[in-house]
């Protein structure tokens, strides 16, 4: 049986987050031996009475390989933490859903990416600020990513569509229950040109309780924020939230202190976010030159096994050339030689004297 199966019926146990499954995956190695392990083991890798109890109620009552007929049938894919195709960007911050669902394509320059998110009762001028914005990063082959909502989202997603770019939606439901219902064309134009993305199975309903956790993924899906336009009480704040904490650069378009629509952005400002003047101050922040030097290099410079080996080796964790050296057996000049390549390439990072991360 794929997988991947056993993947999307352990991401539909309530109870079993990031956190413990990276455990439970340490333990048994794979999601196939996490499903069918005896309920003593599980117990013993310190899986909690709640969370074992859904487990087990889980394997009585759910087919792997049924869920799994479900997805291909609806032409989706699903990518887990073991896939390549898993969004670097996202794979990098704290919590990352293990799967995520997808309807549409994700491809490697989705990494250059900006959320654009905002209040679903915008104003003619956060629509504006959101259009402009939109469709001049797609004119800069940069993604957009939203949340399908109406109002700053929709003008968003529509913005990039008509430029010719990519957008990827993320949605607080299952993919087989589109919302709003009003973007259904919507939603079917980003399949065309980008993706819809859930971490929540096939069937779950768009409930009020959903949406706050998916802005994680709008925000760990891309390289910065724009809030374009928030009240005090928008989702969009929330999002503005998870990006800090993940260490993204959040931008809030600045509004008239009369108009309520624009008070979450003023104070965002206020707090310490970056006014966004114009989109050069967005496009400075991307740095989309160097980018496209780094993939240029990586085009144009074969793989080779030698730097596959030294990447492998590599982690969050700066680690001297002299430690690395000893480790894979190579000679120190050859060592450097090597992460000078991969340097070039955008992969490692050189953090200190000598001492290397991947990037």
């Amino acid at each position: 049986m794929n997988e991947k199966a056993f993947w999307v019926a352990l991401s539909s146990v309530s109870g079993i987050g990031p956190a413990r499954l990276t455990a439970l995956l340490d333990r048994f190695g794979s999601a196939e031996a996490v499903w069918t392990a005896p309920r003593e083991e599980l117990a013993a890798a310190g899986l909690d009475r709640r969370s074992l109890t859904n487990l087990v109620q889980a394997r009585r009552t759910s087919d792997p390989a049924k869920l799994w007929r479900n997805v291909e049938r609806r032409g989706l894919d699903c990518v887990t933490w073991d896939d390549e195709a898993y969004p670097q960007n996202l794979r990098n911050v704290s919590g990352a859903p293990p799967v995520l669902y997808v309807d549409g394509t994700l491809v490697a320059r989705d990494q250059w990416a900006v959320a654009i998110v905002g209040t679903r009762r915008a104003s003619v001028y956060g629509r504006e600020v959101a259009h402009r914005l939109a469709t001049e990063l797609a004119r800069n082959e940069v993604t957009v990513v939203s949340g399908l909502a109406l109002g700053i989202d929709t003008t968003a997603h529509q913005a990039a569509i008509d430029a010719g770019g990519r957008t990827i939606a993320v949605l607080g439901c299952g993919l087989d229950q589109v919302y709003p219902a009003q973007n259904r064309n919507l939603a079917a134009a980003i399949r065309q040109q980008g993706a819809l993305v859930s971490d929540y199975p096939l069937g779950t309903r768009p409930e009020p309780r959903n949406f706050p956790p998916r802005n994680r993924i709008i925000s760990g899906l891309s390289t910065c924020v724009v809030i374009v336009e928030a009240g005090t009480r928008s989702g969009a704040l929330i999002t503005a939230e998870f990006a800090a904490d993940q260490g993204r650069e959040v931008f809030a378009v600045p509004g008239s202190i009369l108009h309520p629509g624009s008070v979450g952005c003023n104070r965002l400002i206020q707090d310490g976010a970056t006014p966004l003047l114009s989109i050069d101050d967005l496009l400075a922040q991307l740095d989309l030159d160097r980018k496209r030097e780094l993939a240029e290099v990586r085009r144009t410079m074969p793989s080779d096994p030698l730097e596959a080996r030294v990447l492998e080796r590599l982690n969050m964790i700066p680690q001297h050339v002299d430690d690395l050296a000893r480790d894979l057996a190579l000679n120190p000049g050859v060592l450097t030689g090597v992460l000078t390549t991969l340097e070039l390439k955008g992969l490692v990072r050189q953090v200190s004297p000598m001492s290397y991360v991947q990037a």
